[in-house]
């Protein structure tokens, strides 16, 4: 446990320089790319209008002034003002827009897993029989799948012929929960709002499926490979001399032993989801980070872009660091 603590403590300090190194790509780029002001205002702005709006965001001063700036106000988690619409902070604007993000997450990110990491058990015991090789194609298949007609094809069938799903939004704006941690879901459950929560999970179906059954391509694939591999073990036969039932051996411990590549890719795809599905949320006009990115992007908002990006590439950071953390309690033989 120890050893464990000086890892944590080590993974953090390099984190650090992880994210340090993620700010600047990010402060660059966008600069980089061009007057953000210009941008925005157009070609045939006044040169008066642009250098007072220049100089309201700090972008008059040398660069390097402008980076000990954009430092230390991310220090005091000051990601900004949005150039439009009442200029409100940017930090206000993602934690309204996140929830969404989150909760459309979590869903897809379960259904992901449950589907794939079940099918490519499936597949790997019944190696090259007609079930796996069904099962192969459906992973090559849907993770090929254009995520925006694949919901369309959905929404068409579920929402608009046969009339069983709401096809975008949230909840019924009659219907919505009392905000207490923006997850509308668990919202209605604190408040006690069947109504609600009926509505919310409703809403909720289409785009978790759509995005769930994209992502089970991959961990299908994954978990297969590994399971045949494992499953051929000398520890494994062992297990089976030894008269162990074979669920036990399959789910305690051939899949757990293979779970470590599993449970990167695993990060990888949590990190990138609470980043935005940008396409699943703008099918569905689903408010979350993706929507809201793509928005402000086609706004030229720069200073909401830059913010979002931050937000996002701290994100990541943090999941990777939990994931490796998650490593040593799945693979006892890490040592660290």
């Amino acid at each position: 446990m120890t050893s464990l603590r000086v890892y944590i403590i080590r993974r953090i300090l390099l984190s650090i320089p992880m994210l340090l190194i993620l700010l600047s790509v990010v402060f660059v780029v966008l600069r980089v790319a061009g007057d953000p002001v210009s941008a925005m205002l157009g070609g045939h702005a006044p040169i008066s209008e642009i250098e007072r709006i220049r100089k309201q965001l700090g972008l008059d001063k040398p660069l390097y002034i402008q980076y000990l700036n954009y430092l230390m106000n991310l220090a005091h988690f000051d990601l900004g003002r949005s150039m439009i619409w009442g200029q409100r902070p940017v930090l206000d604007e993602i934690l309204e827009h996140f929830p969404a993000t989150l909760e459309l997450s979590i869903s897809a990110f379960t259904f992901s897993i449950l589907l794939g990491v079940f099918t490519g058990v499936f597949s790997a015991r019944r190696r090259n029989k007609p079930a796996d090789h069904a099962i192969r194609l459906y992973g090559i298949i849907t993770y090929s799948i254009f995520i925006p007609w694949f919901g369309l094809v959905l929404q068409l069938i579920f929402g608009v012929y046969l009339g069983w799903l709401p096809i975008s939004g949230r909840s019924d704006p009659r219907m919505a929960p009392e905000i207490i941690t923006g997850l509308y879901v668990l919202d209605s459950i604190l408040t006690m709002n069947l109504p609600g929560l009926i509505d919310s999970i409703r809403h909720l179906i289409l785009p978790t499926v759509t995005l769930g059954i994209y992502l089970s391509g991959i961990y299908t694939r994954l978990t297969r490979t590994h399971m045949i591999d494992i499953l051929q073990s000398d520890f494994i036969r062992a297990a089976r001399a030894r008269g162990l039932p074979e669920r036990t051996i399959i789910y305690k411990h051939a899949l757990k032993n293979a779970f470590i590549p599993i449970l990167t890719m695993m990060g990888l795809q949590f990190a990138l989801l609470l980043a935005g599905a940008v396409l699943t949320e703008t099918t569905f006009s689903w408010p979350g980070m993706g929507y809201f990115l793509y928005e402000r992007i086609s706004y030229r908002d720069f200073t909401t872009i830059q913010g979002t990006i931050v937000f996002i590439a701290t994100l990541i950071v943090l999941i990777s660091l939990i994931v490796d953390i998650i490593y040593v309690y799945i693979d006892p033989r890490i040592r660290y």
